[in-house]
């Protein structure tokens, strides 16, 4: 069985911090990820059954999809990676709320007449749509409250097209709360007893943006992604904040001290698989995170995401974790050492040795090869994953 060195040997995973923590997840470790995206969605459904404690700080810098028109409605951050994370944490069983769940899950179709679509919701904000007649009072007063809200404030030519009514409800709680998006997610998470916390990284409302190593410079994850656009063709440089005109200087965006203390009281902290620059190293680029994670004492593990990753064109094993490390030590030093912010990187089999190698001469990192890829090879084994992060702390 393999062992990691911190700063104790430990196995992974550990057949007897597995078997404590599914006994008892309610005193599970505290395993923090910065993330976006749905790539850890599958890994969090499995962690919660050995941890109700861990830790999401979640980019709120997304600007496609259905987060792209509530955006552009409301000039709020993005709110689906968010929701989706929380539904992945939510207790799924018998004993929560799955009438709520199947709500705030609920997606309207992506074609359909805009007259129609707008019907059916504000049939949910009536209470008369069969999904919300299935919620009990006061939550169902509570959710049509926040669906009011949302109506209050709409644009009549609003895209209801593809539109998460998890979303929609997100939304309305933002806005009815004084555009406070803490409060919108503390009471979604509430009303679906989500198994750990789900924070945006920032309240700001947000871009990212990245310079391109042939001089471009992009200003929104949309165009950056590959999913709405073109792939990018010329490596990524350099990544930043933006109003969506100008860079902003990442001492105008501080990480919010909630959030520090978050990462302060972590017993894990991972970099997890996902969209290198949209869904993980962005949340890094705050004034305060590279501080925050040298502080800590604690296993800080990348899990490099398997399969093509657009935005990492023309990047091996090596520049992925340089990504990582780039705008950690523009915050807490350019002179501390990698392991200061990465312990540790897990890589699959299949990523070949000499690949491995290279990276740690590089970093002066442990780079270890384990079997963690389901079967198909595109996507990590959730419940390995979970049982090492838990093994960590």
């Amino acid at each position: 069985m393999p062992t990691l060195r911190i700063d104790r040997d430990i196995q992974i995973p550990d057949s007897l911090r597995v078997a404590r923590a599914r006994s008892a997840p309610q005193f599970g470790p505290r395993v923090l990820f910065f993330s976006g995206g749905s790539a850890l969605n599958g890994i969090s459904r499995r962690l919660k059954r050995l941890t109700h404690n861990s830790v999401h700080l979640v980019t709120p810098f997304d600007s496609g999809g259905s987060s792209r028109i509530l955006r552009e409605a409301f000039d709020m951050p993005a709110v689906g990676d968010l929701r989706s994370r929380l539904m992945a944490l939510a207790d799924e069983s018998v004993l929560g709320q799955p009438e709520i769940y199947a709500l705030f899950t609920h997606r309207l179709p992506a074609a359909g007449d805009a007259t129609e679509l707008r019907h059916e919701v504000m049939r949910l904000r009536s209470g008369v749509h069969p999904l919300l007649a299935a919620i009990a009072p006061p939550m169902q007063q509570l959710i049509r409250a926040e669906l009011s809200a949302f109506f209050d404030r709409v644009p009549d030519r609003f895209d209801y097209r593809n539109a998460s009514i998890g979303n929609l409800i997100i939304a309305g709680g933002y806005l009815a709360r004084g555009r406070g998006l803490e409060q919108a997610l503390f009471m979604m998470s509430k009303m679906v007893d989500v198994r750990g916390t789900v924070r945006a990284l920032v309240d700001d409302t947000l871009h990212m943006g990245v310079e391109l190593a042939d001089g471009r410079r992009i200003l929104s994850q949309r165009l950056l992604s590959g999913k709405e656009s073109p792939p990018i063709d010329s490596p990524v440089i350099r990544l930043f904040l933006t109003d969506g005109t100008a860079e902003l200087p990442p001492a105008q965006v501080p990480l919010p001290e909630r959030n520090h203390a978050l990462i302060v009281g972590a017993d894990v902290i991972c970099y997890p698989p996902g969209s290198l620059y949209s869904s993980v190293a962005v949340n890094l680029v705050p004034a305060g995170v590279g501080r925050s994670v040298a502080g800590r004492t604690v296993a800080k593990v990348y899990l490099p995401a398997l399969g093509n990753d657009p935005e990492a064109f023309g990047h091996d094993l090596s520049d992925q974790i340089d990504a990582l490390l780039r705008p950690l030590r523009q915050d807490a030093g350019e002179d501390l050492p990698a392991v200061r912010f990465l312990t540790h990187v897990l890589c699959d089999v299949s990523v070949p040795a000499a690949t491995c190698a290279e990276a740690s001469e590089r970093h002066g990192i442990p780079v270890i090869r384990l079997p963690l890829a389901r079967g198909d090879g595109l996507k990590y084994d959730p419940e390995t994953v979970a049982e090492i992060l838990v093994s960590l702390g």
